[in-house]
């Protein structure tokens, strides 16, 4: 990146953290997937998902991940997010992308470890990378929140470009302490 003329960059491993203006913290935590842009560079740099806090809410982006302890470890050292992004696509078949992608049902295993609040499906539906149909990731994370009794409302997916608001309750009281807002 200070090749490509950027004059501020930090670097850093897993579980360490930024502190940035405005009450905002970033961490790089742990994700379970490869790294390398061409044939030469494989596995030189790491990759990771990550975890911030902007005025008290934790987010979690898990970006591009397998299913593995990560999740757990996660809410045990930063605690449980108010909201988390996961993968739900580019998942078949199983042989190959199980150590890079989870599918629905791992991602909703990764919901339930990380104790989120409310989960967002991401990484699906835009192109096909792999061999589930477009629309198979939807119908495959409505089976799993069913098989894991994870209300519909708690791990949902959201259209190209829609907005929503989510309102978020301090995990003391129903009471709704912010909201945040998917933008398009």
């Amino acid at each position: 990146l200070e090749r490509q003329g950027l004059s501020r960059v930090d670097e850093l491993d897993w579980w360490e953290s930024l502190d940035l203006p405005n009450e905002v913290r970033v961490s790089l935590t742990p994700a379970e997937h490869f790294s390398g842009r061409s044939p030469w560079d494989k596995n030189r740099t790491l990759w990771g998902s990550f975890f911030v806090n902007v005025g008290g809410h934790r987010i979690y982006f898990a970006g591009d991940t397998g299913y593995a302890p990560h999740f757990k470890a996660t809410r045990e050292r930063l605690g449980a997010p108010d909201l988390a992004f996961l993968p739900i696509g580019a998942y078949e078949p199983r042989w190959f992308m199980k150590a890079v992608h989870m599918n629905p049902a791992e991602a909703v295993q990764a919901h339930l470890d990380l104790k989120v609040s409310q989960s967002i499906g991401i990484h699906f539906g835009t192109f096909r990378l792999t061999g589930e149909p477009m629309d198979q990731p939807v119908t495959d994370l409505s089976r799993a929140r069913e098989d894991q009794g994870v209300a519909p409302e708690q791990f949902i997916t959201l259209g190209e470009g829609r907005t929503r608001v989510f309102k978020i309750a301090s995990r003391s009281s129903t009471t709704p302490r912010s909201v945040l807002r998917s933008g398009q």
